[in-house]
């Protein structure tokens, strides 16, 4: 729908609106799921001014046309009046999201939601995209009659929100809001028994006017007691578009008023006092008045408008305005360190913590309260709780306040919590009771680490070990001083960085210091793939020559005669195995490389990794969120149980808000939680790797030869049918399959086919491309490394290859780990210049710095996938600069994939979405958008 203009189509009631796709040259627009073929009258600017012309549509209920019309606002070859709609779209969805809804009926007598109430800024943020609107996305003439006009834009607009806010909330809690289910239906239903109420919804909200009461307190000053003192709630008109227009209503019921709330002033007040009086019944008697000017209130009437009453009010749209001379505000702050009773109370010295990895020690979590800028003494707390009334005297100031919340907070008793978790409050400085945020301040050593913690710069630097046979770089160094400082805490860490960098070296050097103080000596477990353990045991021999290590790995494994300062290298596999066996060991440290093999806690990988004690744990990995912010947790929760707490609250309290964007404050308080224990680099940070060569990044776009293109096209058509008539659960796996497929054919028609003897030259336009690649590589006498995720496409790259002379290698999961290390020393010798490798077997772990060239001949679906395998090459060691090439099948689903890994690859540094998986949710039409064939064949 790129090339098509969209243009709204009203209706009654407004869920019955629709939009219509047309295009400006004539041609017919795309069929899609769930649209009519119509025709459609629009004005256009003809040889003989404007005109009307009878163009063919597309045309989509509001519901379907939402996904299409938001996606198109952030793509630049949309159509502008595309865009328009697509912009006018995310605004309603902003507008609904933050509630702004209101029932009623439609001018036939339907029922009908409505976007509102709007304040000043909202109508004007209207008024401003309505006068963006351009041409084509009004086109359809005003009525039959008379020469063409346009719809009013505003007016337009506002029937879009409207009918997007019809058609959101249709859901079984519609009768909550309503008191009827008829605003839970999706069909129009004829309600004229509803316009009194629908009247009274509408009240205050459709006219000029708005309430709020000001509260008058009278003989304040004289009276010794609050039995002295009488409160009376003043109503109060607003001008709905004019901010600053203001006055009493007794005033404007008297004429004397300057504000001119229109000759419809009276009857709007009414008909909002009548909803507000409904929300709050004490200002029932303003409705019989015969002028609603004030209302006298009681204690209870006041105690009630400062809880209960006074959010129904702002429900209702009424503010509350409270004098200014009386204190309001309860402050409730908590303070958390060791309890007065502790040894080392008010130290400042980390070395008086407890260790974080157990529970043995408790530290007190003190509440204390204020009332204004004076901080309450319990005793004082107790005097006012017990007074139960809304106006108190306290220290020769009057205090108004519930005493409800008077009576929650004297009821909050100090309570003894885990390091941890007072680590985790000291930290956001806040915790989270009974769904409101309350502020915390560490004290004694606690606050000390705190400090220390959110500091890392203005620690101590490590030396680096005298055993270590290299030379630390500076980041390097200083990911020595970070690890050794935070395990020496008993507190566990995540070495997050990226591919290359050198985390196997920093860890030695961890490893070998703390060799040197007895409390911290011992045995490394490092738990790694098995493609790694070759790896490890050549590092550490390297670099820590005369250190043990053995591989606890094989049918003949053994901890026999297990020396203090040896490494045992193990699988995740053998790990799950022998859990009992390794955890009767007491290791030093624990390390999980490629931590993002525990990124599911539900695994038994990640259940027997719990399992296995030492004195510090530490993960490394190169992405520690590859889908979405629960991996984080896993890796941090083994790392430090209890940190973030259980999955479920730490979901609800950070992941959903943060990954939903709706929360900044949320995902700062995240920040501040984890950024002591996960220390992320990236080679492009400044003075982390300038030594690396520069890297360039080329997307190739390819054509698809007439086989590829008849192949898609009908597996398209016939999997689209099948998926129609499909359920839910037979449906994902269907779509798997139609993606799965659709990138085969991408690759070579031979692949999707699985022909046993297949001809390959001439039929894949990715063949064809890649041939060329690496006529020039190999000409410079470079090295190349080629990803892809299928041994079937790999094979028959590697069989055309041979046919051309050129000498490859393939490396695949089946691989044995003694030829995985072999083929390296090949490529790096230069003996093979065409590295083949399984984009899963081959993307981590493995050191290619010979490769001048990475080619991806097909996409994963995420991002940072492809990054790992890139850095096979791109690495520390790395003196030339490196190419990466990215074949994409012009106008295919690869088209499409390459634009949301762009999009996700942004969201990276926050949040990942969660892949291929989401796919599956996306409805017939969706779905029929991503797969679509556009151009791009021979």
């Amino acid at each position: 729908m790129a090339d098509s203009a969209a243009v709204f189509l009203p209706g009654d009631p407004a869920r019955t609106g629709r939009v219509a796709f047309w295009r400006p040259d004539g041609s017919s627009p795309p069929a899609v799921d769930g649209a009519s073929a119509e025709r459609l009258t629009v004005v256009v600017s003809g040889d003989e001014g404007v005109e009307t012309v009878r163009v063919p549509a597309t045309v989509l209920p509001v519901r379907l046309a939402l996904p299409l019309l938001t996606r198109a606002r952030a793509g630049g070859a949309a159509h502008r009046a595309t865009r328009f709609w697509g912009a006018a779209a995310v605004h309603a969805l902003r507008l609904v999201a933050r509630g702004l809804l209101l029932p009623g009926l439609s001018p036939a007598d339907h029922d009908a939601w409505r976007v509102g109430p709007l304040d000043a800024e909202d109508v004007e943020a209207v008024r401003r995209l309505a006068a963006a609107m351009p041409p084509e996305a009004h086109a359809t003439p005003l009525d039959g009659t008379g020469p063409p006009r346009l719809p009013d834009p505003e007016r337009l607009l506002r029937a879009f929100l409207d009918a997007v806010a019809d058609t959101l909330p249709r859901s079984p809690a519609a009768h909550l809001a309503t008191g009827t289910a008829a605003f839970a239906a999706t069909e129009p239903g004829l309600l004229p028994e509803l316009r009194t109420w629908a009247a009274d919804v509408a009240a205050g909200h459709d006219a000029g006017v708005r309430l709020s009461l000001r509260i008058e307190v009278r003989g304040l000053v004289d009276a010794a007691d609050p039995a002295g003192v009488s409160f009376r709630a003043v109503l109060q008109m607003h001008g709905v578009g004019d901010p600053a227009l203001v006055a009493d209503a007794g005033e404007v019921w008297a004429g004397v008023s300057d504000a001119d709330f229109g000759p419809r002033a009276r009857m709007d007040a009414l008909l909002a006092l009548r909803r507000a009086a409904r929300a709050w019944a004490s200002l029932t008697p303003l409705l019989s008045a015969t002028v609603p000017d004030a209302v006298d209130l009681a204690e209870e009437d006041v105690t009630e408008l400062l809880g209960e009453g006074g959010r129904a009010l702002a429900g209702a749209g009424v503010e509350v305005h409270w004098p200014k001379e009386l204190v309001r505000e309860l402050t409730t702050r908590a303070e958390v360190g060791p309890a007065d009773d502790e040894p080392g109370r008010g130290r400042t010295g980390p070395a008086d913590a407890p260790s974080f990895l157990s529970a043995d020690a408790l530290l007190a979590f003190d509440w204390w309260f204020a009332v204004g800028d004076r901080r309450l003494t319990r005793e004082e707390l107790d005097r006012l709780a017990e007074a139960n009334r809304p106006l108190v005297r306290l220290r020769d100031q009057w205090v108004l306040i519930d005493p409800r919340e008077l009576a929650r907070a004297r009821a909050r008793k100090d309570r003894k919590v885990t390091p941890v978790d007072a680590l985790g409050a000291a930290l956001t400085g806040s915790v989270e009771v009974e769904g409101g945020r309350i502020e915390v301040r560490p004290t004694g050593w606690l606050a000390a680490l705190r400090d220390r913690l959110a500091d890392p710069e203005a620690q101590e630097p490590v030396e680096q070990p005298a055993a270590l046979d290299a030379t630390l770089r500076d980041y390097q160094r200083r990911g020595l001083t970070w690890l050794a400082r935070t395990a020496s805490l008993g507190l566990g860490c995540c070495l997050a960085d990226d591919m290359g960098l050198g985390k196997t070296i920093t860890l030695i050097a961890l490893h070998l210091h703390r060799q040197t103080d007895p409390e911290s000596a011992g045995p490394t477990l490092v738990v790694c793939p098995t493609s790694l353990m070759g790896n490890w045991q050549r590092e550490i021999e390297r670099f820590a020559p005369g250190t043990s290590v053995r591989r606890f790995h094989g049918a003949r494994r053994a901890l026999d005669d297990l020396a203090g300062g040896e490494f045992v290298l193990t699988t995740y596999g053998t790990m799950r195995l022998d859990a009992e066996r390794l955890a009767a060991v007491p290791w030093g440290m624990v390390v999980a490389d490629e931590a993002q093999h525990v990124k599911n806690p539900y695994s038994s990988t990640a259940r027997e990794l719990r399992s296995i004690g030492a004195r510090a744990r530490v993960a490394l990995t190169g992405t520690p969120v590859e889908n979405n912010l629960s991996e984080l947790w896993a890796i941090l929760d083994w790392t430090t149980p209890g940190l973030l707490g259980r999955l479920g609250t730490f979901r609800r309290r950070y992941a959903d808000v943060v990954e939903g964007g709706q929360d900044p404050a949320a995902a700062e308080r995240l920040a501040r939680l984890v950024r002591p224990f996960l220390l992320r680099r990236r080679k492009s940070d400044p003075g982390i790797a300038p030594e690396l060569p520069p890297k360039t990044e080329t997307d190739h776009a390819v054509s698809l030869t007439p086989e590829q293109t008849g192949l898609y096209e009908a597996v398209v058509r016939e999997a689209m049918a099948a998926i129609a008539e499909a359920d839910s659960m037979a449906r994902r796996g269907q779509i798997v399959k139609l993606l799965t497929g659709l990138k085969q054919i991408c690759n070579h028609p031979a692949q999707f086919l699985k022909e046993e003897r297949p001809v390959i030259a001439g039929r894949s336009g990715k063949l064809e491309l890649l041939d060329e690649l690496l006529d020039t590589v190999l000409a410079e006498g470079a090295g190349v490394l080629v990803f892809t995720q299928y041994v079937r496409m790999a094979r028959l790259l590697e069989r055309h290859l041979a046919a051309r002379g050129v000498r490859t290698q393939f490396l695949h999961g089946g691989t044995p780990v003694a030829e995985r290390e072999a083929m390296v020393g090949r490529f790096q010798d230069g003996e093979v210049p065409v590295f083949l490798l399984s984009l899963k077997a081959a993307g981590t772990g493995l050191n290619l710095t010979r490769a001048e060239h990475v080619v991806h001949y097909d996409r994963w679906w995420n991002p940072a996938v492809e990054a790992q395998a890139t850095d096979r090459a791109y690495r520390i060691g790395q003196t030339r600069p490196v190419q990466v090439h990215r074949v994409i099948a012009e106008g295919t689903i690869e088209d499409r994939i390459a634009a949301l890994l762009e999009r996700k690859r942004e969201l990276a540094d926050a949040v990942l979405g969660s892949g291929e998986a989401a796919l599956t949710e996306l409805t017939d039409a969706e779905l029929a958008e991503l797969v679509e064939l556009r151009g791009g064949s021979r």
